[in-house]
């Protein structure tokens, strides 16, 4: 057997070979897990009233019994209006009604982690921040 080849791609790898590098996960997780979840993702819009446009909102991703948040944006214009509340109020309803156990997400030092933190959520992981590295913050909320 000839041993396999390494190729790095430095930037801008196709979205055909992501997909094959998660391919041998799924396996992975689906013979030690009996089934694999099918990735439900979410989004709760936030759209401006007169045109419809949408000016933020939150994305999500389901996964192996907890919601995973992955983008929370809200337009400038409509900031302090306790909207991210609500955004994260309706997820944490979404995932009540499909059975998690909780909602999970990240943060940087420079955006919302206080935010977070006034809601419930506590910190479980931290990547410390240095020359060139920005400090990145795990939170969760168990149910």
């Amino acid at each position: 057997m000839k041993p396999p080849i390494i190729e790095v791609i430095a930037e801008n790898p196709a979205p055909e070979h992501c997909a094959a590098i998660v391919a041998p996960l799924a396996a992975y997780n689906q013979a030690r897990k009996g089934s694999v979840e099918e990735k439900a993702d979410f989004a709760i819009l936030i759209r401006e009233p007169d045109t419809q446009e949408v000016v933020g909102g939150l994305y999500g991703v389901d996964g192996y019994g907890w919601a995973f948040v992955k983008y929370l944006a809200i337009a400038d214009e409509y900031r302090g209006q306790g909207l991210g509340s609500r955004l994260i109020q309706e997820a944490e309803t979404l995932a009540r009604a499909r059975g998690y156990i909780g909602v999970w997400l990240d943060t940087f030092e420079f955006q919302a982690r206080p935010f977070y933190e006034k809601l419930g959520y506590q910190v479980f992981g931290e990547l410390e921040g240095g020359p060139n590295a920005i400090p990145r913050y795990f939170l969760k909320k168990r149910f």
